[in-house]
């Protein structure tokens, strides 16, 4: 029986690790299959955990207010030191692009543990954007032994950087399945009342009592800090002033570089609502509730369009190119002028916007953890 342990730390990273975690557990009589959380985010991380039943075999527990990638990193490498010893994995599993995967991949090659790399092979070519997550992935590939690329496109960069062919599998993307099985809950007239009564009475936003149209905002990239925020949430105060007709919903991340610009610049709107970051399945039913959604997360450019959600994406550049080109997502920088024109565009002109709600998903189908256990179980079970 082979040992498999899956390394992640934040949330983004457990929504889409979680189905490759509960379809490896399928397998038990060939893979002893471990968690290591990190907890490099701890209470948004713990929400996902919940929702996908999963218990971890270990947690760093490395959280403290205001920490930066030097204390992440020595935390992270450190800790799973001992883990690594103690637990003898035959295979490291990590995903993305966070500091958690790479200095998992990295304390993995150290200790000579091969790595399986899920969303492999993304890339901007700009190694300060997205920061530190561009590089993160970058170098993580010169350590992985098995590369699970989402798409085509993903695929061709690593064959780009001299990657072993018979190395590299293309998948679909994790993030799709999550989001099947969650959304699969909220189908049911039931599962949609839940809900509506819950942000009724937990944040007041009338979701169908108000004939307003949800914009769905998210923003919380390092490479933004400063005046990249300051012109994000200028541009929000300035679509909610001159739109009377949108509600604007914002779960404001818990970072303070983020709070602090949020606060002060959009505090006080009627047609704003800021509320307290959410759990994965209450993130889901908004963007089903919503027309359109602005972002600057990778995740969710590959999630809302299998919603039908047109994407804005506040980013100067995207290391998933494929959206773009299907003509779901645009790429709006974080200019507030520029994020005004596209965001205005969209809520009047129905042809563009129905345009980008219809064009289909390059992101995946929904098996892309069913692909990577049957990869898994042909070249090491």
């Amino acid at each position: 029986m082979k040992k498999i342990m899956l390394v992640f730390g934040t949330r983004p990273e457990a929504i889409k690790m979680a189905p490759v975690v509960n379809k490896l557990k399928e397998h038990n009589e060939r893979f002893a299959t471990m968690v290591c959380v990190t907890a490099q985010h701890r209470e948004m991380l713990d929400q996902v955990l919940s929702i996908f039943n999963i218990t971890p075999d270990y947690d760093l527990d490395i959280m403290r207010n205001d920490q930066n990638l030097f204390d992440i990193t020595t935390k992270v490498l450190n800790g799973l030191k001992e883990v690594f010893e103690e637990a003898k994995p035959d295979l490291v599993m990590v995903q993305g692009d966070t500091t958690t995967a790479f200095v998992a991949g990295l304390g993995a090659f150290y200790l000579k543990i091969p790595v399986g790399h899920v969303e492999a092979g993304l890339r901007t070519y700009n190694k300060y954007s997205p920061f530190p997550e561009e590089k993160n992935r970058h170098l993580l590939s010169a350590l992985t032994d098995y590369h699970f690329a989402p798409t085509e496109w993903s695929r061709s960069n690593l064959l780009k950087e001299n990657v072993p062919p018979e190395s590299i599998w293309v998948t679909g993307n994790t993030v799709i399945d999550a989001l099947m099985t969650v959304n699969s809950r909220q189908s049911t007239v039931a599962g949609q009342e839940k809900w509506i009564r819950y942000f009724d009475e937990e944040f007041n936003l009338k979701l169908k009592t108000q004939n307003s149209k949800l914009i769905l905002v998210t923003g919380h990239r390092r490479e933004s800090f400063g005046e990249g925020f300051d012109n994000i949430c200028k541009a929000l105060r300035t679509i909610a002033q001159e739109r009377k007709d949108v509600m604007i919903v914002y779960p404001v991340h818990l970072n303070p570089n983020v709070r602090r610009p949020v606060k002060t610049i959009l505090k006080g709107i009627d047609n704003i609502f800021l509320i307290e970051p959410i759990e994965y399945e209450s993130f889901v039913f908004l963007m089903n509730e919503s027309y359109l959604i602005l972002t600057d997360s990778g995740g969710i450019q590959e999630e809302a369009p299998s919603l039908g959600k047109p994407v804005l994406v506040m980013r100067n550049t995207t290391e998933r190119p494929e959206g773009i080109e299907a003509g779901i997502v645009r790429l709006v920088g974080t200019e507030k002028e520029d994020i005004v024109r596209n965001t205005m565009e969209l809520l009047d002109d129905r042809m563009l916007y129905e345009k980008m709600s219809e064009s289909a998903n390059p992101y995946g189908d929904g098996r892309a953890a069913e692909r990577i256990t049957d990869i898994l179980l042909r070249v090491i079970g």
